[in-house]
C-alpha cells in the first residue's frame, strides 16, 4: 500500500479546513495537526494527516485520490510551493515498527501510531523545501564571492546590492523564522510512549544530519549577506570620499581665481 507525503504550502489555515472536513463526521484535531479516517462502504479505506506548516501525509491510497485531495486543498494554502515536493513510501502490517528501503512495517492499525511515523515524514519533505529554497539562494549568488577575489569589488549598483541583500534576508529569515517546525513536536508532549516511532522514522530520513547541513548552508547565506554589506558600505565610503576630493578641488580653484587672477 501506499504512503506518501507531500509539502504544497508555507502554512495550511487549519482551523478553516477542520470546519470543512467535519462535514465527514470523522475529522479529529491534534496539535498542529488534523487527521481524518476515509471510509469506502462503509469500511475504513485510509488515513490523512494534514499538518500546519503546510504537508500532507496520506496511508492508503491511489495517486489519483491523492490528486483530488491536493487540488481540493488549494483554498486553504497560504503561499502555496512554486514546487510540489513528495515522498513515496510503502507500508505494510507485520511485527515490530521498522523502516527498511522505502518500506514502512507497522505493527499496528492504531491512528496514534501513524500519526507519530507521519510527523517524521512530514518534518523530511518539509526540510527538503528548505535545502531547495537556501541551494536556490546559493546557486544564484555563488559568482559574488568569485566577482571579489578577481575583481577587488563587486559588479553591481549600490541598488542592485541592496536588492540582492533583501533577497538574502528573506531567504534566510524565512527558514530561521520557521526552523521550529524541525524540533520534536510537542505531540510527544501528551505522548511520550509514542516518540520512539517518530525518531525512527527521523533517524532512517536522516532529518539530524540534512538540518546540520542545512545550518551550514544558512551560514554561508550568512556570509554572503555580510558581503555584500561590506561592499555597500565600501561604495558609500567611496562615494563619500570622492564627494570631499571634489569639494576640495573646486575650494582650490576658486581660491586660485580669486587670489591669482582675481576673477572672483
Amino acid at each position: 500500500m501506499r504512503c506518501t507525503t507531500y509539502c504544497t504550502a508555507s502554512t495550511y489555515d487549519i482551523p478553516r479546513l477542520f470546519q470543512s472536513l467535519q462535514k465527514f463526521g470523522s475529522a479529529q484535531l491534534f496539535r498542529d495537526c488534523i487527521h481524518i479516517l476515509i471510509k469506502e462502504d462503509k469500511k475504513p479505506k485510509g488515513d490523512i494527516f494534514y499538518f500546519a506548516y503546510g504537508c500532507v501525509v496520506f496511508w492508503g491510497f491511489l495517486e489519483e485520490e491523492e490528486q483530488a485531495v491536493l487540488a481540493s486543498l488549494k483554498e486553504f494554502e497560504k503561499t502555496s510551493n512554486a514546487k510540489l515536493e513528495m515522498d513515496e513510501f510503502t507500508f505494510a502490517y507485520g511485527e515490530g515498527m521498522h523502516i527498511e528501503e522505502d518500506e514502512i512495517i507497522l505493527h499496528t492499525k492504531n491512528t496514534l501510531t501513524k500519526l507519530a511515523i507521519s510527523h517524521g515524514l512530514a518534518q523530511s519533505v518539509k526540510l527538503t523545501t528548505f535545502e531547495d529554497t537556501i541551494q536556490t539562494t546559493i546557486d544564484k549568488t555563488k559568482y559574488l564571492p568569485e566577482d571579489l577575489s578577481l575583481k577587488g569589488k563587486i559588479s553591481m549598483s549600490r541598488k542592485e546590492i541592496s536588492k540582492k541583500m533583501g533577497e538574502l534576508f528573506i531567504e534566510r529569515n524565512f527558514i530561521n523564522l520557521h526552523s521550529d517546525i524541525l524540533d520534536t513536536p510537542e505531540f510527544f508532549w501528551n505522548y511520550p510512549e509514542l516518540e520512539p516511532f517518530y525518531r525512527r522514522t527521523a533517524h532512517y530520513l536522516d532529518v539530524n544530519k540534512r538540518i546540520e547541513v542545512l545550518n551550514k548552508r544558512l551560514t554561508v547565506v550568512h556570509e554572503l549577506f555580510e558581503i555584500l554589506s561590506n561592499e555597500l558600505n565600501h561604495q558609500h565610503s567611496s562615494r563619500l570620499e570622492w564627494t570631499i576630493i571634489i569639494l576640495i578641488v573646486i575650494e582650490v580653484v576658486i581660491a586660485l581665481l580669486r587670489d591669482l587672477f582675481h576673477i572672483i
